[in-house]
């Protein structure tokens, strides 16, 4: 394979944080790499190195020569009195300058993406979008540009779960080298097809989707835990010997004293990997939770809600999904009394107490430090049967250290910020938690936490999220808001309902194929026409083509259950099968055609 990118001895460090020391990385044509790590692990700042927005402290850097590179930032930049269409337009890239001769063919595709990604109204002030509309507008441009190399940095964010699939669906059709950074498992599942953890400074590489890396991750864990166990007897031994030493050695303990501090560096390191502990009592929660009643609301032409009633019970976990824009940040603060409706009420009952994660941030005073964010809000965290936790301990659960307690909030990474957000929410001690977007920018260590948490909260979740392995793991039914106040209640997590929808639209269309079959034949009638000799020799083959292709896609099919397929090979067999169905209905429909001619 062609190598597009290598890197050599990079080391980079902010102040005395040391994120990664002399690494070396490379990447080659067609890969499609993940980096995973802890939020503050340096994720982000990889992929601005290598983009060229950020420079390393030291190491060497290689690109293939005129090798066409597109990087998705996570915050970018446009000019704010440009229009939607003229922002976009104005970024300079390969495939426009090649389209140059068919601009109208260009400007076409790139409104097509725009819709898609629901960033369609042209003339618009780029002033006028959201952080959301901002970021699905620069990936429209990055993914537009046709690039060699196409770097996203949590692509996923501000997303829909229709969208996450279009895109999904785009890049495994797209022939591009890719890395990225996200926090979507689902999305790393279907789309990578090598894994890179950055773990205490040094990189891991895993030749494989994050199934695979899973396993080996816990494999590799395991190992260094046995030799960490190993260390630390040998550690308590060598301890003892130097204690018990005079003052005056020898130069033959020298090497062993050497030897000691060694092994003192090594103990230390790994004692400090720590993963985020949400031990967080809940208030206490009665009987009667909230009546949403007939609820109503628009905003201009857009119906959000109409006579909308649901009863929220005790203990209940309740997703809500949907196409943006179709109203479910709005029922939230409908709920939590930051809107008001048009007409009917919540009646929420009395023991109620509210926690909410927006997916707008933190509001927090970027130049306070960490620990007086906390102490605002309370000296001391209950954590029920009589515990209690002071704000610095309570911040080391977080993986805040003492020190960076003293850290001002500008200083801290995105996920950090999110991670301090979240630890505000939780240690007022609420027992309904409302969760807009929970996942943006945590990191995968915090998620599988914060899903054990939230499945075993003794009170009441509503979440709306894109995170389909999210949504998964922590609700039992969901709430879909399909646009113009059409809402289903369904019993179930986001993948049953997405095989339910499938399913549904499967029967749709084979309930719409015999009307087509008689209308064609009734045409076929009043011809009174008989089959050609060319229509009978494909009439006879046909039989067994569709024998054949059946045959394949079970092979096809059974193959997935051996699990020894490597990634590419997975991709491909999808592919095939999404293939030959497509061939099985055209060719099932001819084979009707000429077998009513021929009767």
């Amino acid at each position: 394979m062609v190598s597009y990118l290598q890197i050599e001895g990079l080391t980079k460090s902010f102040g005395d944080l040391v994120l990664y020391d002399k690494i070396d990385f490379d990447l080659s044509e067609g890969q499609r790499v993940a980096i995973v790590a802890k939020n503050g692990a340096g994720k982000s700042t990889l992929l601005n190195i290598i983009a060229g927005s950020d420079t390393a402290d030291d190491g060497k850097i290689s690109f293939k020569r005129d090798l066409r590179i597109s990087f998705l930032e996570q915050d970018p930049k446009y000019n704010l009195d440009s229009t939607v269409f003229d922002a976009f337009m104005s970024v300079e890239n390969e495939c426009k300058i090649r389209h140059k001769e068919d601009e109208w063919e260009y400007e076409t595709r790139a409104k097509q993406i725009l819709t898609k990604l629901r960033v369609g109204e042209f003339d618009k002030k780029v002033s006028q979008l959201s952080g959301g509309q901002l970021k699905r507008l620069a990936l429209a441009n990055t993914l537009i540009s046709e690039p060699d190399l196409l770097i996203l940095d949590e692509p996923t964010n501000h997303l829909d779960l229709e969208m996450v699939e279009w895109l999904e669906e785009y890049l495994n059709k797209a022939k591009i080298t890719l890395l990225m950074v996200t926090h979507d498992r689902y999305f790393l599942d279907r789309v990578c097809s090598d894994i890179v953890e950055i773990d205490q400074k040094k990189f891991y590489r895993y030749k494989g989707n994050y199934s695979y890396y899973l396993e080996k991750h816990q494999e590799r864990v395991d190992n260094q835990n046995a030799e960490l166990s190993k260390a630390n007897n040998l550690y308590r031994k060598e301890l003892d010997w130097m204690r018990r030493q005079p003052q005056a050695r020898g130069t033959k303990a020298k090497g062993r004293i050497d030897a000691f501090y060694d092994l003192q560096d090594k103990v230390s390191v790994n004692n400090n990997e720590e993963d985020v502990r949400l031990e967080v009592k809940s208030s206490y929660l009665g009987s009667k939770i909230f009546e949403a009643k007939y609820i109503c609301k628009a905003y201009e032409n857009q119906v959000i809600l109409k006579d909308f009633y649901y009863n929220f019970t005790r203990y209940e976990k309740l997703g809500i999904v949907g196409k943006n824009g179709t109203g479910k940040s709005t029922f939230l603060k409908l709920l939590l009394g930051i809107q008001k409706p048009d007409s009917g009420k919540f009646d929420i009952g009395e023991t109620v107490k509210f926690g909410y994660y927006s997916q707008d941030g933190l509001a927090f005073n970027d130049q306070m430090k960490v620990i007086d964010v906390v102490r605002d809000i309370a000296e001391e965290i209950d954590l029920g049967g009589g515990r209690k936790m002071n704000a610095s301990q309570f911040l080391q659960h977080f993986l805040f250290t003492p020190e960076t307690q003293y850290n001002y909030v500008y200083k801290l990474s995105g996920g950090e910020k999110r991670r301090l957000y979240l630890c505000t929410v939780l240690m007022k001690n609420p027992n309904f938690l409302v969760l807009d977007e929970p996942t943006n920018d945590l990191d995968i260590m915090t998620l599988n936490v914060l899903e054990e948490y939230l499945r075993d909260f003794k009170g009441c979740v509503i979440v709306v999220s894109h995170d389909r392995y999210f949504m998964d793991k922590v609700v039992d039914h969901l709430l879909v808001f399909k646009g113009n106040a059409e809402i289903k209640d369904f019993p179930g997590n986001y993948t049953q309902f997405r095989f339910w929808r499938d399913e549904t639209e499967k029967e749709l269309r084979q309930q719409e194929k015999p009307k087509e079959s008689v209308s064609k034949t009734l045409s076929r009638v009043e011809r009174k026409r008989r089959l050609t000799y060319a229509e009978q020799r494909e009439y006879e083959s046909l039989s067994k083509e569709i024998e054949n292709l059946d045959n394949e896609k079970k092979d096809l099919e059974s193959s997935f259950l051996k699990n020894d397929l490597t990634p590419d090979q997975l991709m491909s067999n999808s592919e095939r099968i999404a293939l030959i169905m497509k061939l099985l209905d055209e060719k099932e429909m001819r084979w009707l055609e000429l077998e009513d001619l021929n009767n």
